[in-house]
């Protein structure tokens, strides 16, 4: 662990006190730590040196609207490599929200999210990438059973 001093104003230090507490922290250190992990992973996305990510995409949206439930499915179909699991909630009468957990490409992340979101009749659409390393992960089992394969996703930093 490297330790390093700032300096702030008592105003800005008052500020970010009240902000930490509101937000659950138990001290400045890990209010800085999740700031920065947030600042970095941004700049990442922004340079486009996160090649990989996983992904919550939520939106909400009228099941009443023709065809519109059947198009975000068919969607979903046409990247099911992306889509790793949907949640769908009843809101009321009306509006569903979606949710869909998402890995892969970021680019091919952000591009089917982009899709979806402007479908006609989707509202409220907001995407959050976490970037991370994607490892392939093999197991060998015992003599008489088969080999398991999957992916392990690491956050970064």
């Amino acid at each position: 662990m490297e330790r390093f001093t700032i300096s702030l104003s008592e105003a800005l230090a008052h500020e970010f006190d009240a902000l930490i507490r509101k937000k659950g922290y138990q001290n400045r250190s890990e209010a800085v730590r999740d700031i920065l992990r947030d600042l970095l992973s941004s700049e990442r996305l922004e340079r486009d040196e996160a090649p990989y990510c996983v992904a919550a995409l939520s939106y909400v949206y009228n099941h009443h609207a023709r065809d519109l439930a059947e198009r975000l499915t068919s969607l979903q179909h046409e990247h099911h490599h992306l889509v790793l699991s949907s949640m769908h909630i009843h809101l009321d009468h009306d509006d569903c929200l979606e949710t869909l957990m998402l890995r892969g490409a970021t680019r091919e992340v952000t591009a089917f999210s982009n899709i979806l979101m402007a479908e006609p009749q989707v509202r409220h659409g907001r995407l959050n990438l976490v970037p991370v390393d994607l490892h392939d992960h093999h197991e060998q089992k015992g003599h008489h059973e088969h080999a398991h394969h999957h992916l392990h996703s690491s956050p970064k930093i």
